[in-house]
């Protein structure tokens, strides 16, 4: 876990904090949140470590030649990030498809692009962009489809506190924008309970 943190970084942020603890009416000096700064800095900077990688590398990283031409889906990732307007969390599933034209990715590298963009500040929409097109730029397939299901923290403990419910976002390239077969394909098999 060390390598998400640096000290620098580290005591900044839990300098901000224990003054934001004080500005709350809280007793930052108390025991039960002596360390509460210092945790606060290093799970900050553990939930937005994306910005240290780069998604594209990844998939580079398990490039493999082979003439398998129907769809590949990893379904059911799971998705942890901070809304970037309330640095509050929102969580979920991701369901990741590609039609390869020549080019396969080992498929553990799906859920690793997953995570290195919602290891960000983020809002749903952009983060189903950013996995569709990393995929389509790298991969070069046939078509991308992403779908992300989320419950947001921001809308469910503040706001409007409405607690079951849950925001789905969508993006396709090609073939699952040009053939609604392929799109309800897709949809069919994210929907299935196969396993």
């Amino acid at each position: 876990m060390d390598k998400y943190y640096k000290q620098e970084i580290t005591d900044k942020i839990s300098t901000a904090y224990t003054e934001i603890l004080s500005d709350l009416g809280e007793n930052a000096q108390r025991e039960g949140l002596l360390k509460t700064p210092e945790r606060v800095a290093k799970a900050l900077q553990f939930l937005t470590h994306g910005y240290d990688i780069n998604p594209s590398d990844i998939l580079k990283s398990a490039l493999f030649h082979e003439e398998y031409s129907e769809m590949v889906l990893v379904k059911d990732i799971e998705v942890y990030s901070l809304c970037e307007h309330h640095m509050l969390p929102f969580f979920g599933k991701a369901h990741v498809a590609y039609i390869p034209d020549g080019t396969i990715v080992g498929l553990s590298k799906i859920p690793r692009v997953v995570d290195a963009f919602a290891r960000r500040l983020q809002v749903q929409e952009r983060l189903t962009i950013e996995i569709r097109d990393c995929i389509q730029e790298t991969l070069k397939p046939k078509g991308v489809a992403v779908v992300i299901e989320c419950c947001h923290m921001c809308m469910q403990m503040r706001g409007v506190q409405k607690q079951n419910s849950v925001t789905t976002s969508s993006a396709f390239t090609g073939l699952f924008l040009q053939n609604d077969a392929t799109r309800k394909e897709f949809i069919s098999l994210v929907q299935a309970k196969l396993h």
